[in-house]
């Protein structure tokens, strides 16, 4: 498996936005890039893996819960470049909508929690900003309030 740090080439990343009841499953994550920071639960795509397959295997590993993925609805770039200039990490990833299907929730592999979270509890969450974007995007979250407004 190719290194998460210093990569020779870009990585595929996949992350599930699921949904229940209103809230949205979250993640702490707890490696590198974004570690510390609440996002959508992933990890990476691994060779022989469909991105459904990929994000289905990896919500199970980091929330312990089964999921049922959908279709593609957000796409970015992670590209993180040490003081030298050097890539440290780049991924691209590919977030799918999911079902939630049966479990319950645990932080586990690179999550330490792992949780439900409803959009008037996202301010009080150190998210990450690709998170907070797509999930403005999707509608959960209301749009920025412009500056001097």
């Amino acid at each position: 498996m190719a290194s998460r740090e210093y990569p020779d080439s870009p990585r595929v990343g996949v992350g599930a936005v699921v949904m229940r009841e209103g809230r949205v499953l979250l993640v702490r994550r707890g490696v590198a890039p974004a570690q510390g920071l609440w996002a959508i639960p992933g990890g990476a795509l691994e060779l022989g893996e469909t991105l459904k397959e990929a994000v289905e295997r990896e919500i199970l590993e980091e929330t312990g819960i089964t999921i049922r993925a959908g279709e593609p609805v957000f796409t970015c770039d992670v590209l993180v470049r040490d003081d030298d200039g050097r890539v440290r990490f780049h991924y691209v990833i590919v977030d799918l909508a999911a079902d939630y299907v049966s479990g319950e929730v645990m932080g586990g592999d690179d999550a330490l929690e792992a949780c439900w979270v409803a959009p008037e509890e996202l301010p009080e969450l150190p998210a990450t900003k690709t998170t907070l974007k797509l999930l403005r995007q999707i509608g959960f979250l209301p749009p920025p309030v412009p500056f001097g407004t």
